[in-house]
């Protein structure tokens, strides 16, 4: 079992989580586009938002760790696009780059501790208290990405995004530029994934240079297990799915935390959470096939 203070930081960390899971889910999913660019933008806007919150400027933090991830999707997405470099290695080849990138804006330094540095989470817990002022501010930022993003793929450029992921020749064909939607859904899918960093830089009070190690692995797992339980529909329908998914992916680390596994041990269940949650439709059609199987042997 575990404490209602580490349920309500395990729900609090989901939300800043689900972030990841909505760029994902806006580059996997609707762009149809493996983007490993993830573990250096949520580590890129960590950083800048720990640089500036260091002097000062929280919010300021938050804008440029927006800007930043825009950025490193834009050379994501030139290589694509202008490069012709496949989808995978232009995200590995951003993702290495900004490692040392990351380490400049940190001044240099593994980690930035934010101790003494009033931050946009102890500002919310100064007006609501300290229960419940960064689960709310955390509630407020994921609801309007949420809606913002849900709103703008219904738009005349969101439904051009969403055609390139579903058929690309087609778009050429109807006057469409793939190559500027695809830079569009990459910048607007990494700024939110830096987005997640530069939250949870502030939240956790420090930035590292390997905070976004694995970062895809757990968006990807936060995006189907959203996928399983509320299934897949609608924008709204998804995005719904991707916070709840992210949320229960935190809750579960939480209970493996609180079973004493380990922390050394936490990638495994990871991994193993993905692996059992991609199983899940193949697993529900095969009972079916043998309940419908079983039940005309009875009919016979």
């Amino acid at each position: 079992m575990i404490s209602m203070t580490a349920l309500l930081g395990a729900v609090e960390q989901g939300l800043i989580y689900s972030l990841v899971a909505l760029g994902l889910y806006l580059s996997y999913r609707v762009l149809n586009v493996a983007d490993l660019t993830t573990d250096g933008s949520f580590t890129l806007g960590a950083a800048t938002s720990a640089m500036l919150t260091t002097l000062g400027h929280p919010v300021l933090g938050l804008a440029a760790a927006i800007l930043a991830g825009a950025m490193a999707g834009g050379v994501t997405a030139f290589l694509q696009t202008k490069c012709k470099v496949q989808p995978i290695l232009a995200g590995i080849v951003t993702m290495t780059g900004l490692y040392s990138i990351n380490l400049m804006v940190m001044g240099g330094r593994q980690n930035l501790p934010l101790l003494k540095a009033d931050t946009v989470f102890t500002w919310a817990e100064g007006l609501l208290g300290k229960q419940f002022g960064t689960l709310a501010l955390a509630l407020a930022v994921v609801l309007v990405v949420g809606g913002g993003l849900t709103a703008f793929l219904g738009t005349q450029l969101g439904l051009s995004i969403r055609a390139t992921g579903d058929n690309k020749d087609m778009v050429s064909a109807s006057s469409i530029n793939p190559a500027f939607t695809t830079t569009v859904g990459l910048c607007l899918a990494n700024a939110i994934i830096s987005l997640s960093g530069g939250l949870l830089a502030q939240q956790q009070k420090f930035s590292d240079s390997n905070l976004g190690t694995g970062m895809v692995v757990v968006g990807l797992a936060s995006l189907i297990i959203g996928e399983v339980i509320v299934g897949r529909g609608g924008v709204a329908r998804c995005v719904a799915g991707v916070m709840v998914g992210s949320i229960l992916y935190r809750i579960i680390m939480a209970f493996a935390l609180g079973a004493n596994l380990g922390a050394s041990n936490l990638k495994l269940v990871s991994a193993v959470i993905v692996g059992v949650t991609i199983s899940l439709p193949a697993l529900k059609s095969a009972l079916a096939f043998a309940r419908r199987k079983r039940e005309a042997k009875k009919s016979c």
